[in-house]
Formats: C-alpha cells, structure tokens, sequence
C-alpha cells in the first residue's frame, strides 16, 4: 500500500471534492503537503482530514441568516 495508485487515485477525488465544496484556504496545496507533512498517502490522508474539520468548524460557527418569525398580530 505505500504507494498503491488506488489510494491515491481515491485521495485526489476526496481532495478535488474538498476543493470543489469546501470553503477556500482549508486545503493546503498537494506542494505544501509534501513540506509540512511529507510525500506519503498517509500525510495526504491527514491533510484531506485537517480540511474537513477546519470546514465542519467554519461551517458550525458561521452565524446563519434567520428569517424574522412571523408575526401573531392580525
């Protein structure tokens, strides 16, 4: 598995999709990857998952736009 070309055919569709729907920035280019974790699909693996947790925690705290309830007066 150390460079099995399914995985890492299946990690660069998670990685398109991350970057297809995720908020920009999440995802660190596959360039700085390499740099900070290191070439593996392991190290892949872990910077897809730090995206996904930084993109459920922007998506947890950004205030949401609530629409004013309506009113009971008639």
């Amino acid at each position: 598995m150390k460079n099995d070309p399914e995985c890492r055919a299946a990690l660069r569709m998670i990685r398109a999709t991350i970057e297809e729907h995720c908020p920009p920035g999440v995802l660190m280019s596959e360039e700085q990857v390499n740099g900070r974790y290191g070439p593996t699909l392991l190290d892949e693996a872990e910077a897809l998952s730090v995206a996904i947790v930084a993109t459920v925690e922007r998506l947890s705290f950004e205030p949401r736009e609530i629409p004013p309830a309506p009113s009971i007066k008639t």
